[in-house]
């Protein structure tokens, strides 16, 4: 996994699902120019460190493989603190979500930009995603249709695609450390943000539920580790989902609601997410490898090939998210999961190598335009107070995508 993603570049691996609720007259007065910028820079900011590992393991002094680790927390950090921010903004609004999201992005920046030794810099690290995952869920809250939720996700796409050659021009100019530090351009955002949108705190009237909120990170925890430790990460996995199918029953209107997990439309939705997102991951780090093994391709040639490929199907999925109210949900899911089939059926069936990078094509297509339109769908179905929970969760199953993927991909190239 490591090998190939020094390699090509990779797009937002662990960038969020962006997703929205419908719209209301206070989500409107938000620019969605504004709310991509809040929200994307996080996508550049997960994948900068991919090309400069090298670079980062001999300034703190550690192997390359070790690196990683970095890598590794930032993806941890985003599952987790994604939920944890949803619920944060359903019980204390979007001012305080977005005044903690932007504080813990400086401080974890300022910690990477400083720091000496692997644990800190993981803890710096940690800080910029939750934050980051914090300003996504913000923004994606107030996106409110379809459109505008393309223009997110077209720009999820494209600076997943283009940080790993962001971060190596900016890490050759300046330091690696920059580089990490891309996500905080998302801050440039805030004041216009907070200008227009409702930063009233909601009335709660329930107390908030710590052993489900525990219960959920552990869980989420587990399943991104699975990757690393395959065997004791599903063993814990399966042990701390049991304990959190229990507690959702003793508690159903706690942290994960009951009533959200048995809505269809929503349980549909972020079904269909993980897998998208799942085929994805597993396509881009499996493509590469199969054009080195079936081309004579140089390694920049099959990354520029790539990166290429990867901004055509994120243009696309706009497309798709601008026309998406005319054609219609069946029509649209129609086209998703034939495009979302037609992705990998293609990759082990084509005789014929160049073919690999209209796979990728249709990959990003399918999970970016995915992401625009079963985000409104999801959120759409669940009850108004539950939709910043509906955020969390659908984005933790995305995520969830891009820690199985590369997995099934390591499986794929060592088998092969």
């Amino acid at each position: 996994m490591s090998l190939l993603a020094r390699t090509h570049p990779r797009p937002a691996a662990h960038a969020p699902a962006p997703t929205t609720a419908p719209a209301t007259p206070t989500s409107r007065q938000v620019p969605s120019a504004w709310l991509a910028l809040l929200a994307t820079p996080v996508a550049a900011s997960a994948n900068s460190p991919v090309l400069i590992l090298p670079d980062m393991a001999g300034s703190l002094g550690i192997r390359t493989a070790t690196a990683t680790w970095l890598v590794t927390v930032f993806a941890w950090a985003m599952a987790v603190g994604t939920p944890l921010m949803a619920g944060l903004l359903r019980r204390r609004g979007l001012g305080d979500t977005l005044r903690l999201s932007a504080a813990l992005i400086v401080a974890g920046t300022a910690v990477v930009a400083v720091a000496p030794w692997l644990p800190l810099a993981m803890a710096g690290r940690a800080a910029q995603a939750v934050g980051g995952a914090g300003l996504v869920t913000a923004a994606m809250s107030l996106a409110g249709s379809v459109r505008r939720m393309g223009v997110i996700t077209a720009g999820f796409g494209t600076l997943g695609a283009v940080g790993p050659l962001l971060g190596s021009a900016i890490a050759d100019t300046a330091s690696w450390r920059v580089s990490l530090a891309v996500g905080a351009v998302a801050l440039l955002a805030l004041p216009a943000v907070m200008r227009r949108a409702d930063l009233s705190t909601p009335k709660q009237t329930t107390p908030f539920d710590g052993r489900g909120a525990a219960l959920l990170v552990l869980t989420a925890t587990a399943l991104v580790l699975i990757p690393r430790y395959p065997l004791p990460a599903v063993a814990a996995s399966l042990l701390t989902t049991a304990l959190l199918a229990l507690h959702i029953r003793s508690n159903p209107t706690g942290f994960v609601p009951a009533t959200l997990l048995r809505t269809r439309a929503f349980a549909l939705s972020a079904l269909l997410a993980c897998t998208f997102a799942t085929s994805y991951f597993t396509l881009l780090f499996t493509i590469p490898q199969l054009l080195r093994d079936r081309t004579d391709w140089s390694t920049s040639t099959i990354g520029t090939g790539q990166l290429v490929a990867l901004l055509a199907g994120s243009m696309l999925s706009m497309v798709l998210a601008a026309t998406s109210a005319r054609l219609g949900r069946p029509r649209v899911l129609t086209i998703l999961v034939t495009v979302g089939a037609l992705a990998p059926l293609t990759a082990m069936l084509t005789p014929w190598a160049p073919l690999l990078l209209l796979v990728a094509t249709l990959a990003v297509f399918t999970t970016s335009a995915g992401q625009a339109t079963l985000a409104v769908y999801a959120t759409q179905a669940a009850p108004t107070t539950q939709r910043p929970t509906a955020i969390g969760l659908f984005n933790l199953c995305y995520q969830l995508g891009g820690a199985f993927g590369p997995a099934i991909a390591a499986l794929i190239t060592l088998g092969g």
